[in-house]
């Protein structure tokens, strides 16, 4: 048990500690999170001193119930801290003791706060990400269902930032929608590398004392035990690799952030973000912010700095919040539809024109080329593309004809990506169904 000085490591040292040192050495402002989980790693432990010979059933059922009581005052926030109490596990500890008595320091027994704390945050990180799947899940579904719902809305694509072919408005969502669908799915890979039980490891170099790993991890519903002790207490590539995970899901929802701030600016004014995920102006009364979007790309740069434990508890809660912030914002998101078929334009087919070149026979090259004297000569006119003339168009190439009028038809251009992946509307249904397909499926 503790020390006179109130630390499980106290017996080697003499004097007290520099206050300094001991503030920065503490951890306990922000590993409460892990008192739930705590205690259960404590109760499993018990479970195991008992099967093992070394606590009597009534020391463990003593242990139970005291456990029982810190998790009480905890949920009822009545728990009191004191300053010794330098982490989460020593201060279950010390107001095990104050319960119950001498009988709690032999809940230590064998035990490290290696193999504690690293049980401890494996527990709180599996049931982390089961949460959070949970709300990555309700925004892709928010996503596709508004997909499913739009999917005859035309509006232009952009690459850098510049008008270059249109597209249904339901497979710039689904494209954003399948790039959470890849977060989703790596999500329960970090959370089933999570799930590997270190209880049992001590230290680093195992539990000497019969302890009943099996037993721990059927107690604590783990998948795994862990293969080497000392491996066990001293990796946290789980952390890591759940602070990637993070990292990279906030990169895909601030791209989609990015998007729908440019595309409810007045220059755009393709959708209206709801009030309930807008903010105003001090001073200008005109002013409609979209406080909601900047907000998940700001908070995007702060996971991505953000590394080790305590970083798990923050970027945990950011997390949370962005994705329902998200799911907010796309299922009360307003599209202006006539605006977004008005800012359809005819030099977005110049690729049109040179498929349609293709398609009599030309090689793609060359097709290329003759669409960019098209848009040259239309420009040098000082008219729109599809105001160009037959006998001008024949200039160019002989292989243009009366059917080339076809090319201007928005609706028809975005009909012909029919290949699967592509805006066509058979196609968009098809994502439709493999999104939901992938969704159903990791919920199995």
């Amino acid at each position: 048990m503790a020390s006179e000085s109130g630390k499980l490591w106290g017996g080697r040292f003499v004097g007290a500690v520099d206050p300094i040192m001991e503030k920065f050495n503490a951890s306990i402002a922000y590993d409460q999170h892990l008192w739930e989980v705590d205690v259960q790693g404590s109760k499993a432990y018990s479970r195991g001193l008992e099967k093992a010979g070394l606590l009597t059933k009534a020391e463990m059922d003593q242990i139970l119930h005291g456990l029982d009581k810190v998790a009480e005052e905890w949920a009822q926030g009545t728990f009191k801290l004191n300053c010794n109490d330098e982490d989460i596990h020593t201060a279950n500890e010390r107001r095990l003791k104050e319960l119950i008595g001498e009988t709690a320091g032999k809940l230590h027994t064998g035990r490290s706060r290696n193999d504690q704390v690293v049980t401890d945050l494996r527990l709180w990180l599996r049931q982390t990400c089961s949460t959070l799947s949970g709300l990555l899940w309700e925004l892709i579904r928010t996503m596709v269902d508004r997909a499913e719902a739009e999917r005859d809305v035309l509006f232009p694509g952009y690459t850098h930032l510049q008008r270059a072919q249109p597209i249904r408005w339901s497979h710039w969502i689904l494209s954003h929608a399948v790039a959470l669908t890849r977060d989703s799915e790596r999500l329960l890979e970090v959370r089933k590398r999570i799930n590997v039980l270190p209880l049992g490891s001590g230290a680093i170099a195992g539990n000497p004392l019969g302890v009943d790993r099996e037993l721990l991890r059927a107690e604590l519903n783990f998948g795994a035990i862990t293969l080497n002790s000392m491996d066990a207490t001293s990796e946290r590539d789980f952390v890591a690799e759940f602070l990637f995970w993070a990292s990279l899901c906030m990169t895909h929802l601030s791209r989609m952030a990015e998007d729908l701030i440019l595309y409810c600016t007045k220059e755009f004014s393709f959708v209206q973000l709801s009030d309930a995920y807008s903010t105003g102006s001090s001073l200008m009364p005109q002013k409609k912010n979209p406080d909601s979007l900047e907000l998940i790309r700001s908070k995007a740069g702060r996971v991505f700095g953000r590394e080790d434990k305590e970083a798990v508890f923050e970027v945990s809660d950011t997390m949370s919040a962005v994705l329902q912030v998200a799911t907010g914002v796309i299922s009360t998101l307003q599209i202006h539809q006539e605006n977004m078929g008005q800012a359809l334009s005819p030099d977005m087919l110049a690729t049109d024109l040179a498929y349609y070149l293709v398609r009599k026979g030309m090689p793609f090259r060359q097709a290329h080329e003759a669409s960019g004297k098209a848009v040259f000569m239309a420009e040098t006119k000082g008219v729109a593309l599809n105001q160009l003339s037959l006998q001008e168009l024949q200039t160019i190439s002989p292989l243009f004809s009366g059917d080339v009028s076809c090319v201007w038809d928005y609706g028809h251009s975005v009909e012909q990506y029919g290949a699967l992946g592509g805006t066509a509307r058979s196609s968009v249904d098809w994502q439709i169904r493999q999104v939901r397909a992938l969704l159903q499926a990791q919920q199995a």
